[in-house]
């Protein structure tokens, strides 16, 4: 048996956050937000305003980074933002060591899964792009489920999997990804690579906090 099959699993279904944990689209985003506000009169936000609306839900992201813009020009807005969003869907990749990861994860046997704030087409587009499918065992996205940080993503992850809560851990880069696996009863590791800070992870209970996909990498295999 190899190192990376010998030690007993620790969790037996692993979701991964999207965007800014797995796939290199953090300041990408933060653009298309910015752009799609100015389109339709709004202030601006800056670049940390707009990348701690990551991971919500498209809409309510939206409308968190542009208070000022009117309810009626949300539909708009989101329609500027998936413009803006499309000239650079070539541009993104997964980050450096990902697919090694996925399949070291999979070859010890553990479940994988995407808890997302895109929307089912988006995410459907993304794995594609990249040639993700068939790697993936399940996956949640907002417009199917609650928004993070809700549990039910991961809640209804753990329905379909029948998997403890202690038997699933969470990883992300974002506040509302960790604050999700707080309200399902779940572990999470941060990474801080993507678009939130990483000083609040702490408090919200993360095991770790991974500076880059090899430091996730290795615990991983020495601690799930």
């Amino acid at each position: 048996m190899s190192a990376k099959n010998s030690r007993p699993r620790r969790f037996d279904l692993i979701a991964f956050d999207w965007d800014g944990t797995l796939f290199d689209s953090t300041a990408i985003i933060v653009r298309c937000i910015q752009a799609a506000v100015r389109d339709v009169g709004g202030t601006v936000p800056s670049d940390k305003e707009a990348a701690y609306v990551i991971g919500m839900g498209l809409m309510q992201a939206l409308a968190h980074a542009a208070p000022d813009v009117p309810p009626e020009k949300y539909t708009e807005l989101g329609n500027r933002y998936r413009f803006h969003y499309v000239q650079h869907q070539d541009d993104l990749v997964l980050f450096d060591g990902v697919l090694p990861l996925l399949n070291d994860l999979r070859e010890r046997g553990h479940l994988l899964a995407v808890a997302t704030g895109k929307s089912r087409r988006g995410l459907d587009e993304a794995l594609h792009s990249v040639d993700l499918r068939g790697v993936f065992d399940g996956s949640r996205t907002a417009d199917q489920t609650a928004g993070k940080p809700h549990p039910l993503m991961l809640q209804e992850l753990m329905a379909e999997f029948d998997v403890a809560p202690e038997r699933l851990l969470m990883i992300g880069d974002t506040t509302h990804d960790l604050q999700m696996a707080v309200n399902a009863g779940c572990a999470s590791v941060g990474v801080s690579y993507g678009a939130h800070e990483p000083e609040a992870f702490h408090a919200l209970k993360a095991l770790a906090v991974a500076h880059s996909v090899r430091e996730l990498h290795d615990w991983l295999l020495h601690n799930a």
